[in-house]
């Protein structure tokens, strides 16, 4: 674990990148090989599904490049942010995908196609989940790590594949007694995929529209400012912005009304870099009297 911190947040994120991507795509070949043998739109959807992960894999390592430049004249703050609006589309692409196959599941079921499952099925299935949740659990441990939301989400997708790899070994055990069993199997893949594109859209959004300081977070600070001075009687207005791996945290504190201006501005340095010690948050207060 200390190595791996002891990297660049960029050099994780293009580590995971490709190798997700070199799996991918020899996963998507091997899917929609027996996909198209043996007409299967379950299989077919699992393999563009895996191919969607190799795309989604380019914008994990573009977003690393983009949020690993440092700050300009620009963009002040930094490129942080690259990271999230990487994890956004692939949320977007994942959705898609979804969207798409489940249609296509149901066009299936209303036109009464029936798939074909083999032993080859149950194989390449078999290889799929080992893999991909395999590449689940990495991109997830790299995710918390280096707190990387694009990463966990990657991590979501991977997830989502082996799930699906799943469903289709069912699907070829009972197919003998039941011909609707691939469209409806199309189907469940499609709504997983798009839980998982819901809620990383969800969750990632709200980020960049900008959240509300959690009550928990917004506690400690303030108990770590009262306990700077006693002249301090409040602490109010609170507002906290993440770009990445950089947080601007600003708020308000009230001191004794005729406190020097020198001492009211030794007490807020004094707090700012406890909170920069404390927690990594750039920090700006401003002082009003009692």
């Amino acid at each position: 674990m200390k190595k791996i911190r002891a990297w660049s947040k960029k050099a994780v994120g293009y580590l995971e990148g490709f190798v997700s991507i070199i799996v991918n795509l020899v996963l998507f070949a091997g899917k929609l090989w027996v996909g198209i043998i043996f007409n299967s739109i379950a299989m077919i959807a699992d393999a563009w599904h895996s191919l969607s992960d190799s795309f989604t894999s380019i914008v994990v390592i573009m977003g690393f490049w983009v949020s690993g430049k440092p700050a300009d004249k620009e963009h002040p703050f930094g490129h942080g942010r690259a990271e999230l609006i990487a994890t956004i589309i692939i949320g977007t692409l994942l959705a898609v995908v979804g969207m798409n196959f489940f249609l296509e599941s149901i066009q299936r079921l209303i036109n009464y196609e029936a798939g074909q499952f083999t032993s080859i099925t149950i194989i390449v299935c078999a290889a799929s989940i080992i893999s991909k949740e395999g590449l689940a659990q990495v991109s997830n441990y790299l995710g918390k790590i280096i707190s990387s939301s694009a990463l966990k989400a990657d991590a979501w997708h991977h997830r989502t594949d082996a799930i699906t790899s799943a469903l289709i070994i069912i699907g070829a055990l009972v197919s003998p007694c039941f011909w609707w069993i691939d469209g409806a199997l199309g189907i469940i893949i499609s709504i997983v995929i798009l839980y998982a594109a819901f809620q990383i859209l969800l969750e990632n959004a709200s980020i960049i529209l900008g959240q509300r300081m959690s009550p928990k977070l917004k506690a400690e600070i303030a108990a770590l400012v009262m306990k700077a001075s006693d002249k301090i009687s409040d602490i109010h207005h609170f507002h906290f912005h993440k770009y990445g791996d950089h947080s601007e945290l600003t708020f308000h504190i009230r001191v004794v009304a005729n406190m020097h201006v020198k001492r009211a501005h030794e007490i807020a340095n004094t707090i700012e870099q406890k909170i920069k010690t404390e927690y990594g948050f750039e920090t700006t207060i401003h002082i009003e009297p009692d």
